[in-house]
């Protein structure tokens, strides 16, 4: 845990009580602060309660005792309306801040050279940041990773001068951080998302901005217009920036060719690193989160070396184009957490001949928008409440069949590719939520690790 010491003795309120929300709680306790920790949800309420955390009604109180108010990123702060306590808060004029601005004034205040790499994005943010962290151990540093990336980042150790900080930052946490200083920033891409939090693509990129502009050095990807304008406005006002793309070829920079990892420096290009051969790292997109971590790892002081050796030896983010297994030329790939259409977009792309499992709970528009990949499918094996529409989207262009389980399809998929007798993936990428037949995209990621393991003469990769 990350004391929070820079609130010792200050009356602090807290709204939103959920994982990282408790875990801030306590953080704050640690460090001497009086916190009165408030949710809607009156069993997240009970346990802060019954773990040693002061709570009271927010509506209720004394705001203008408060020296600071810590809001949970998943509550909104402007869109589509200010939450209460938002409101309450502003009317004190007390500062409404998150758990990210409390571990950079916890940094600034103990230990400020120490090493700090955030992460953002519209998409690929979790993969570079397990990227990063992983090259950083590679390396033999002693590295902390959380953040959004799911640990929550006032539960890691306590900043020190040697200790290496890998965080990934959603829009919601940079809102509520204005004090965040990186050492690296990364912004990796932008297109529109949570806009029914933000109010518009506009304010949604100005929040995204405010990561790059407080970063020592920022690292933007310049493959959309918004990044790219960015990129400019950075080194207009004199910060050190480097540019990443994946689309077209750089004068300075990290930019793809194909899988390789170019490094350009005034107007010449090398080869920095050939991503062929990395099974985790397949796909253009993962070419961005390559691009990006060279130059993080960089701009920290790791080798060149330790950086190709960490990116040959990564093992992957669970569930996002994760291979599990391998059966001769068939490889088992576990991409659970595509739950749209988009997000099954970059496994799709990745290899040239699939036997695609899909179907859950349905999002809005379907597999339409993945039309451009049905000649890359073999065959398909729809489950879940997804499977009629889904059907009937392929039509005539890809075969499939109804399997309406993943034990089935998965067993299906198998005893048709190997009949195939050519290279190919059986690939778990649902284009759907889980939670028709499954808890989460973990749940049913881990599943078909086990039917898969269950295939005779398979080899487990994980």
């Amino acid at each position: 845990m990350i004391p929070v010491t820079t609130l010792e003795g200050k009356k602090v309120a807290l709204f939103g009580l959920g994982g990282s929300g408790l875990a801030t709680a306590q953080a704050l306790v640690a460090g001497g602060a009086d916190v009165t920790a408030w949710d809607d949800n009156p069993e997240s309420v009970a346990k802060a309660k019954s773990e040693g955390i002061g709570t009271g009604n927010l509506r209720e109180a004394d705001w203008s005792s408060f020296a600071a108010f810590v809001l949970s990123p998943g509550v909104p702060l402007t869109h589509p309306k200010p939450h209460w306590t938002v409101d309450l808060a502003q009317a004190a004029g007390v500062e409404i801040i998150g758990d990210v601005e409390l571990f950079v004034r916890e940094r600034k205040a103990h230990a400020p050279e120490s090493p700090f790499i955030a992460i953002t994005g519209t998409n690929g943010k979790s993969t570079t940041t397990a990227l990063i962290a992983h090259i950083l151990k590679t390396a033999g540093r002693d590295t902390q990773l959380g953040g959004n990336i799911g640990t929550a980042v006032l539960t890691l150790d306590p900043p020190a001068a040697d200790r290496f900080y890998v965080v990934e930052c959603s829009s919601y946490q940079i809102d509520l951080a204005p004090g965040i200083n990186p050492t690296a920033g990364i912004l990796l891409n932008l297109t529109p998302d949570h806009l029914d939090r933000h109010g518009s693509m506009e304010h949604y990129a100005e929040i995204k901005e405010r990561l790059t502009t407080g970063s020592g050095t920022a690292i933007v990807g310049v493959d959309d217009t918004y990044t790219e304008q960015i990129a400019d406005r950075a080194a207009l006002a004199g910060r050190k920036v480097i540019r990443i793309a994946r689309h077209r070829p750089l004068g300075e920079g990290f930019y793809a060719d194909g899988t390789r990892i170019m490094r350009a420096e005034g107007g010449l290009s090398e080869v920095f690193v050939d991503l062929d051969g990395i099974s985790t790292l397949r796909g253009n997109h993962n070419a961005q989160n390559a691009a990006a971590a060279i130059a993080a790892c960089l701009v920290v002081g790791v080798s060149e070396a330790k950086i190709r050796e960490g990116l040959k030896t990564f093992p992957g983010l669970k569930h996002r184009m994760q291979p599990v297994g391998r059966k001769g030329e068939i490889v088992f790939v576990n991409d659970s957490k595509a739950t749209n259409a988009d997000a099954s977009a970059p496994a799709l792309s990745s290899y040239d001949r699939i036997y695609w499992i899909a179907g859950g709970l349905p999002k809005e528009g379907g597999i339409t928008t993945l039309e451009p990949f049905f000649g890359k499918i073999a065959k398909a094996y729809l489950i879940g409440e997804a499977a009629p529409a889904f059907a009937a989207t392929l039509g005539e262009a890809v075969p499939f069949e109804i399997s309406q389980t993943l034990d089935k399809a998965v067993a299906h998929a198998a005893e048709d590719a190997a009949r195939d007798g050519q290279s190919a993936a059986v690939m778990l990428s649902p284009a759907c939520a889980s939670f028709d037949q499954y808890k989460n995209f973990e749940v049913r990621g881990e599943a078909f690790v086990e039917h898969v393991r269950a295939i005779d003469g398979v080899t487990m990769l994980i």
